[in-house]
Protein backbone atom coordinates (compact mmCIF):
# COMPACT_ATOMS: atom_id res chain seq x y z
CA UNK A 1 0.00 0.00 0.00
CA UNK A 2 1.89 3.18 -1.12
CA UNK A 3 0.49 6.43 0.92
CA UNK A 4 1.14 9.93 -1.14
CA UNK A 5 1.33 12.85 1.47
CA UNK A 6 0.51 16.17 -0.34
CA UNK A 7 1.94 19.36 1.52
CA UNK A 8 -0.17 22.48 1.53
CA UNK A 9 2.59 23.73 -1.19
CA UNK A 10 1.80 21.03 -3.65
CA UNK A 11 -1.97 21.23 -3.64
CA UNK A 12 -1.94 25.05 -4.59
CA UNK A 13 0.31 24.40 -7.49
CA UNK A 14 -2.22 21.30 -8.41
CA UNK A 15 -5.46 23.86 -8.31
CA UNK A 16 -5.37 25.70 -11.61
CA UNK A 17 -5.66 29.22 -11.88
CA UNK A 18 -7.87 29.22 -14.80
CA UNK A 19 -11.94 30.47 -14.35
CA UNK A 20 -12.77 28.37 -17.21
CA UNK A 21 -10.77 25.37 -15.59
CA UNK A 22 -13.87 22.72 -14.85
CA UNK A 23 -16.40 25.00 -16.75
CA UNK A 24 -18.58 23.30 -19.20
CA UNK A 25 -19.75 25.62 -21.69
CA UNK A 26 -23.37 25.05 -20.95
CA UNK A 27 -22.41 26.13 -17.57
CA UNK A 28 -20.84 29.14 -18.75
CA UNK A 29 -23.49 30.14 -20.85
CA UNK A 30 -26.22 30.11 -18.73
CA UNK A 31 -24.37 32.30 -15.58
CA UNK A 32 -24.05 34.38 -18.34
CA UNK A 33 -27.78 34.51 -19.04
CA UNK A 34 -28.61 34.40 -15.82
CA UNK A 35 -26.90 36.95 -14.75
CA UNK A 36 -27.17 39.66 -17.93
CA UNK A 37 -30.40 37.86 -19.41
CA UNK A 38 -30.86 37.33 -23.62
CA UNK A 39 -31.20 41.26 -24.45
CA UNK A 40 -27.88 42.36 -22.53
CA UNK A 41 -25.92 39.42 -23.85
CA UNK A 42 -27.10 40.24 -27.20
CA UNK A 43 -26.55 43.73 -27.15
CA UNK A 44 -22.55 42.28 -26.04
CA UNK A 45 -21.95 39.74 -28.03
CA UNK A 46 -23.83 40.91 -31.36
CA UNK A 47 -24.79 36.91 -32.55
CA UNK A 48 -27.94 35.99 -34.04
CA UNK A 49 -28.55 33.05 -31.26
CA UNK A 50 -28.89 35.82 -28.84
CA UNK A 51 -30.94 38.32 -29.86
CA UNK A 52 -33.11 36.03 -32.65
CA UNK A 53 -35.24 33.33 -30.46
CA UNK A 54 -32.40 32.43 -28.11
CA UNK A 55 -31.76 29.08 -26.23
CA UNK A 56 -29.77 27.35 -24.80
CA UNK A 57 -29.75 24.87 -26.97
CA UNK A 58 -29.41 26.46 -30.03
CA UNK A 59 -26.70 29.00 -28.90
CA UNK A 60 -24.43 25.75 -27.27
CA UNK A 61 -25.15 24.46 -30.87
CA UNK A 62 -23.37 27.30 -32.58
CA UNK A 63 -20.68 28.04 -29.97
CA UNK A 64 -19.39 24.25 -30.45
CA UNK A 65 -19.09 25.40 -34.38
CA UNK A 66 -18.03 29.03 -34.23
CA UNK A 67 -14.60 29.36 -32.15
CA UNK A 68 -14.64 33.22 -32.44
CA UNK A 69 -17.81 33.34 -30.82
CA UNK A 70 -17.21 30.84 -28.10
CA UNK A 71 -13.65 32.87 -27.47
CA UNK A 72 -16.17 35.97 -26.99
CA UNK A 73 -18.49 34.28 -24.41
CA UNK A 74 -15.41 32.79 -22.41
CA UNK A 75 -13.87 36.47 -22.25
CA UNK A 76 -17.52 38.47 -21.29
CA UNK A 77 -17.88 35.15 -18.33
CA UNK A 78 -13.83 35.44 -17.00
CA UNK A 79 -14.87 39.62 -16.72
CA UNK A 80 -18.27 39.04 -15.54
CA UNK A 81 -16.50 36.87 -12.66
CA UNK A 82 -13.49 39.64 -12.29
CA UNK A 83 -16.22 42.05 -11.87
CA UNK A 84 -18.47 40.29 -8.85
CA UNK A 85 -15.57 39.61 -6.73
Amino acid sequence: MTFHVFSLWNFKHMVSNDPLHGKTLEMILTQLVDHYGWPELGNRIRINCFISNPSIKSSLTFLRKTPWARQKVETLYVRMLKNRG
